[in-house]
């Protein structure tokens, strides 16, 4: 189903102060230089993976004399994000006609053998990484100027005409970050898969790292709230780049717009701009990210400077509130996200972020030693959270439901362990039955699943919470992942929420957080 909010009125109220602080903090990315470590030839088999049924190594690719419909696939050996140059010639007779090329590039093996004329999904296909080029005159240096994500690229003959062949001599490249992986210490336990799932975790978060918190190096390609918020925490325990999360806080504190909402996300070209999206749950989230900087930094000013934005999102989510102490049920609109579950009622998981985000509303209103604000959101909660049990709590069930026709869902459970609805005690009890009902809607994000994971913890499950990750994100790695994905459904491991896992982003912000985990609740680094 078609995801997109399209303001009428949408009027940006820019805070100069505020965007002059984020340019200065404005990172110098690191490059590192990159070329392939194998050749590959593919048959596609009776799975969408195709097999890799030959190898070769990268040297053989300048000994190749291409012709119209050959082509090479190249594997780089890991995931980057980055530019690439091709250093192009001939051979064989004087070049009498253009060289015309195809290029594509892939995160997953399977992108290259995905029928991309037959996408007809409600995401723009021009984010598939692939190139048409004609080259008129050989031999050429061709340094492709879009920025890729990537770990396989392949190269494709179209036509040359039958005079001269198309000899590759190299392909390199130029990978980006704003961080290094100098900057991390390894983790080691005796389970390797929790070793390898800190590394991939790394690994995503490093290359959504760029001018800002991507959220994905390939798509969108720029930075939502909601995965900046969980960057942030992932960052804390491995690259400590606190600058980069200072420039967003303000970024998004300094773009605003009708009656002071933070937009869901925010372009970054030509210039640094807000779309036109408002997402309930992620507007609220803004105070528990500058509350986690004001934790890991002490970093007064900003906690002074961004406050007032902060409480603001929680007063706007209060008016959304009708007489019944409950939010409306909009969730035939992208409105609040939660989560890509297919038919997801999401009514009672917005309250339950409203009374979550108070929580942490409170807690920077006691930094700053508002005692006002203290009592009106401690007030204010508690009659929430009365009616969160009043009107969602399904007593023979012993189950939260949402909507007009109770659905049940893991999100709406995990949601209300999070806002503390019940003692802890009673949350352990909800989250062990949800666990044993096993709820029809299922998550399917890891941004979901970072949710449940906490939710686990707080619950006081870690063992449990252990579990989950190593089957969920350690799944993952078996399935082929060197970078986390944005979508991954263990029950249906091909779906995607815009018509074709040829638009999904395998390299996914929100997909980090279990290096934050392992190394807050379980490891200690080295």
């Amino acid at each position: 189903m078609a995801s997109v909010c399209i303001l009428d009125e949408f009027e940006v109220h820019k805070n100069e102060e505020f965007l002059r602080i984020a340019e200065e903090l404005k990172p110098e990315l690191h490059e590192t230089r990159i070329a392939p470590v194998r050749l590959l030839t593919l048959e596609q088999g009776e799975h969408p993976e195709p097999e890799v049924v030959a190898e070769e190594v990268p040297e053989a690719l300048k000994d190749k004399r291409l012709k119209k419909d050959d082509k090479v696939i190249l594997d780089f050996g890991s995931h980057h994000v980055g530019y690439v140059t091709l250093d192009l010639a001939s051979a064989g007779s004087h070049q009498d006609a253009p060289a015309y090329i195809y290029l594509k590039f892939a995160e997953r093996l399977d992108e290259l053998t995905t029928d991309i004329a037959a996408y007809n999904g409600w995401i723009s296909k021009g984010w598939i990484q692939e190139e048409y080029i004609h080259v008129d005159v050989l031999p050429a240096k061709l340094e492709l100027p879009r920025r890729y994500a990537f770990r396989y690229m392949e190269i494709k003959v179209l036509d040359v005409s039958l005079k001269f062949s198309l000899v590759i001599n190299s392909v390199t490249g130029k990978a980006v970050s704003a961080v290094s992986d100098e900057h991390v210490q390894a983790i080691s336990t005796e389970d390797e898969i929790l070793n390898q799932i800190d590394q991939v975790s790394i690994r995503t978060l490093k290359n959504c790292m760029q001018l800002v918190f991507e959220d994905g190096p390939k798509r969108d390609r720029r930075m939502w709230l909601g995965d900046f918020r969980l960057q942030a925490r992932a960052n804390y325990k491995t690259f400590h780049n606190v600058d980069m999360v200072k420039r967003c806080l303000y970024l998004f504190g300094g773009l605003t717009f009708n009656e002071g909402k933070i937009p869901a996300c925010l372009f970054l070209e030509p210039e640094i701009e807000p779309d036109d999206t408002y997402l309930f749950d992620y507007a609220l989230l803004y105070g528990s990210v500058l509350l986690d900087y004001y934790r890991a930094t002490k970093d007064r000013k900003t906690l002074e400077d961004l406050y007032p934005v902060a409480i603001r999102q929680i007063e706007i989510g209060l008016t959304y509130l009708n007489d019944e102490g409950i939010i409306p049920d909009r969730s035939g609109q992208f409105w609040c996200f939660v989560d890509w579950g297919e038919g997801l009622n999401t009514q009672a998981a917005s309250l339950a972020i409203l009374i979550y985000s108070m929580r942490y509303g409170i807690r920077l209103a006691e930094y700053m030693e508002d005692k006002k604000t203290i009592e009106w959101l401690a007030e204010k909660m508690t009659v929430l959270k009365r009616s969160a049990v009043e009107h969602f709590w399904d007593e023979d069930q012993h189950l939260f439901v949402s909507g007009e026709n109770h659905q049940v869902s893991w999100a709406t459970q995990v949601w209300m362990i999070l806002a503390r609805v019940f003692d802890k005690e009673k949350n352990r009890e909800l989250i062990l039955h949800t666990i044993e009902v096993n709820p029809r809607i299922r998550m399917v994000t890891p941004y979901m699943y970072h949710h449940y994971i906490d939710a686990l913890i707080r619950s006081d499950e870690k063992e449990r919470a252990l579990d989950e990750m190593k089957r969920y994100w350690g799944e993952m790695i078996r399935d082929g992942a060197d970078t986390f994905w944005e979508l991954y459904n263990p029950y249906n491991k091909y779906e995607s929420p815009y018509g074709s896992v040829a638009i999904n982003s395998f390299c996914h912000a929100w997909s980090c957080t279990p290096t934050y985990f392992l190394r807050k609740f379980y490891i200690t680094e080295k």
